[in-house]
């Protein structure tokens, strides 16, 4: 509003300025069990913003020997802060096809929304004795992250030895376009008590590690950035690794031999340190491209397009001029240059660290003809330091410094 001032001097003006729009990462979509006849009232994706709702709301509905409490439980005791649950029908006379299904129906709930990145699904191992299910369901997963474009999976290895985890992850993957945006975590947990009744062991249940590790996320981006490989912390309130059947499971020490075996396949570790507790040791996704090979990095050009799906919403329809283009290119930069700033990015200049070009090279007069405003984005991203190397030379008749 303009104000009329008739006498010369300074005048104060208060102007409020909207702040940006956050972007936030580290947001899981569960997906989990629920008794049969409960399923209609989860249909809907249930968010979570505190550890004690989850009680509040799925109180003696969840399927007997569901995994879900356990999971998002240790989400938010190992940094999660927000979390969405998708509710599927469990039927325990029913056939394995039945619940598979209804586990895809429960993906595609969650579906619809853009504020999660991740997707879990710990109740996936409820198909055992049936591997082949847990593998058709994982498979769903990652074709549905790809569908999406705005999301990764964080999956649950088999309780087996590394022969068949390897295996595992091959069956997985196999026919998947590059890049997989999904992570495989070996092995499962032994918790010190239960929110259900425990299974072959009075005062100790193991249970899958997604849910965990989907809190290690939320806290790693909180922390540093979606940008910051996701390992080399602490795992929240376990008492121990474990391999084997629910009713006869056996505590598993891994070590650099076993791992040196999942870790080429892209399979990451949780291993137990002495004095530093247990730990995820292991940042590779699921993509078989060196391009693609660190979590991370596949997680920041998720982000990325989460970025522009939120923050370039006002172009559709814009006159598609060299205008529009310089404005393309501006918001770009100033984006992509917080990244590199922050260290994203891999280069000692902005210009190294990223390329952007939208001009009358990328939209053509038969682009422009055709409703198109073409973008090329050039990226670096920083991948992580996964083997750290010291050099200790010794040479002869040379004074130590």
């Amino acid at each position: 509003m303009t104000i009329g001032y008739q006498t010369p001097g300074v005048y104060r003006e208060d102007v409020i300025l909207k702040s940006a729009q956050q972007l936030q990462t580290g947001v899981p979509g569960f997906v989990g069990f629920v008794k049969d006849e409960s399923a209609d009232r989860f249909r809907e994706p249930v968010l979570l913003n505190r550890n004690n709702e989850f009680d509040a709301h799925f109180h003696n509905q969840l399927a007997q020997g569901s995994y879900l409490a356990e999971a998002v439980h240790g989400f938010f005791s190992n940094g999660g802060a927000r979390c969405y649950v998708a509710g599927a029908g469990f039927s325990a006379v029913g056939n394995t096809a039945s619940n598979e299904h209804a586990v895809e129906t429960a993906l595609q709930a969650l579906s619809t929304l853009t504020d999660l990145d991740l997707i879990a699904a710990p109740d996936a191992m409820m198909l055992l004795p049936d591997v082949e299910a847990v593998k058709r369901v994982q498979i769903q997963m990652l074709k549905h992250c790809v569908a999406q474009g705005n999301r990764f999976a964080i999956l649950d290895a088999l309780p087996r030895e590394a022969k068949e985890v390897i295996e595992q992850r091959n069956q997985i993957t196999e026919g998947l376009s590059q890049p997989v945006n999904g992570a495989l975590y070996y092995p499962w947990l032994v918790l010190p008590q239960v929110a259900t009744p425990p299974l072959g062991n009075t005062n100790r249940r193991m249970t899958p590690a997604s849910g965990h590790v989907a809190g290690i996320f939320a806290r790693s981006d909180a922390r540093a950035g979606v940008f910051k490989a996701p390992a080399n912390e602490e795992v929240l309130g376990v008492l121990d690794l474990c391999v084997g059947e629910p009713s006869k499971w056996k505590d598993i020490n891994i070590n650099d031999q076993i791992q040196g075996q999942l870790n080429p396949a892209g399979i990451n570790c949780l291993r137990a340190f002495p004095g530093r507790g247990i730990r995820v040791w292991g940042a590779r996704s699921l993509s078989s491209g060196q391009d693609w090979r660190y979590v991370n990095v596949c997680r920041l050009i998720i982000t990325l397009r989460r970025w522009i799906d939120m923050n370039m919403a006002w172009v559709p329809f814009e006159p598609n001029t060299p205008q529009l283009w310089v404005r393309i290119h501006r918001e770009l930069t100033v984006y992509l240059t917080d990244l590199w700033r922050v260290g994203a990015l891999a280069g000692q200049t902005a210009d190294e660290a990223f390329h952007i070009k939208c001009d009358s090279e990328t939209n053509s007069p038969e682009a422009v003809d055709s409703g198109q405003v073409v973008t090329n984005i050039g990226l670096a991203p920083a991948a992580p330091s996964e083997f750290v190397i010291v050099r200790i030379v010794h040479q002869i008749g040379v004074e130590p410094r």
